[in-house]
């Protein structure tokens, strides 16, 4: 189906309705806006593909719907953008939802894997890609554009199917839970303006009255990107803010001397710009932001690293899961330095496989030991574990 008017759009709900899994796709445009611009939506069951066009039909209400009821399983690829054109259009997200790359790393497939690769791997399809970067909203769209955005939602349910098997079959199917649940919650996708500073590009060098004037700064860039629909860089960048937030300006002379702030945006977002920057001098003492100075990664816990990554390796290759879904070195370094608080080894199925484990290392109750050319684990005895 090809979904151009409401008559379509009201046929192909009706057709859907009932499906326990639909599988869900987006194509849209976000290079010179800050929301993504949805150029087309794409669904699948068992039994009916489409794509709808939503620059023709303009009410999409009854398909969000449709995709808002708690009894069908939304399946999408690598989905947040998807799911996040999806908060921006209604103030919700489709639940649940089942995100087929994360499900795939379960299983033994590489992490971050490509919807084309994973279809290959799963259903021996091999799917065309010549499309993968067309221009979205230009109508009308061509056969090979319709033929790829059909194929890019038409396998979602059927490579549903098969990983879930799998994942059953090993016992992992609740291992996604926490984190499918993050993907279908709003807060996932809400922004506060006042929070933006701490993504700005080297917020980190600056003091801490410097960091509420970028507070402020940022949160004015933020909400004027959004009012306008612009890139945020677009209006300002990241460079000018924190020599902004350095300097400090009072008026719009001292604005206009900063490097990088040109005349366009003085007599743009001036007044704006200094009315932020003093709301950021003004803050009280106590309430300025500031930055948690991590200690530097000890370059003792190399070797102990090396250690914890032949254990995790041998973890992930004995389950079948992708060694990075598993643990990156980052989170080895992490745990090895003593910072097990909020690691994703320190709870859930990580914990479960290697975590565990690898706590045990750390603390000199397990060893490491090769064995006829393998790479085995050994309990140590208290003496033992004591002189360690």
């Amino acid at each position: 189906m090809y979904v151009r008017d409401a008559q379509g759009l009201e046929a192909l709900v009706a057709a859907l309705d009932g499906a326990p899994v639909i599988g869900v796709d987006t194509e849209f445009m976000r290079e010179k806006t800050y929301f993504p611009r949805l150029c087309l939506l794409q669904v699948a069951s068992e039994d009916v593909v489409a794509i709808v066009d939503p620059l023709a039909v303009r009410d999409l209400s009854p398909l969000w719907r449709l995709l808002e009821r708690p009894y069908i399983v939304k399946v999408l690829h690598a989905g947040v953008q998807d799911l996040e054109i999806a908060f921006q259009k209604t103030g919700t997200v489709p639940a649940p939802v089942f995100d087929t790359q994360a499900a795939a790393a379960l299983v033994g497939y590489p992490s971050q894997l490509g919807y084309g690769p994973l279809i290959k791997e799963l259903l021996e399809v091999e799917l065309e890609k010549a499309d993968s970067y067309s221009d979205w909203s230009v109508r009308p769209l061509s056969e090979t554009q319709v033929a790829y955005a059909l194929d890019d939602v038409r396998y979602l349910p059927a490579a549903y199917a098969a990983l879930k098997q799998r994942l059953e079959a090993e016992g992992r199917a609740s291992w996604l839970d926490e984190e499918f649940t993050r993907l279908a919650d709003p807060e996932t996708y809400r922004v506060v303006p006042e929070e933006q500073w701490r993504r700005v590009k080297r917020f980190a060098q600056l003091k801490r009255r410097q960091l509420g004037v970028l507070k402020y700064v940022a949160a004015w860039r933020e909400a004027e990107a959004q009012r306008r629909d612009l890139p945020k860089r677009w209006v300002m960048t990241d460079e000018s803010l924190i020599e902004v937030a350095r300097r400090q300006p009072r008026d719009l002379e001292a604005l206009h001397a900063i490097r990088g702030v040109n005349e366009r945006v003085v007599a743009q977002y001036g007044r704006d710009i200094i009315a932020a920057v003093r709301t950021g001098l003004d803050m009280p003492e106590s309430e300025l932001p500031s930055v948690e100075k991590r200690e530097r990664i000890p370059r003792d816990v190399d070797a102990a690293v090396d250690l914890l990554s032949a254990l995790v390796r041998m973890r992930a290759r004995e389950h079948g899961v992708a060694t990075p879904q598993l643990a990156t070195r980052k989170d080895l370094e992490e745990f090895a330095a003593g910072r097990r608080k909020g690691s994703p080894l320190s709870e859930g199925w990580r914990h479960t496989m290697v975590g565990r484990e690898l706590e045990d290392v750390l603390d000199g109750r397990l060893a490491l030991v090769v064995a006829d050319g393998a790479v085995t684990v050994r309990l140590l005895d208290e003496a033992a574990a004591e002189e360690a």
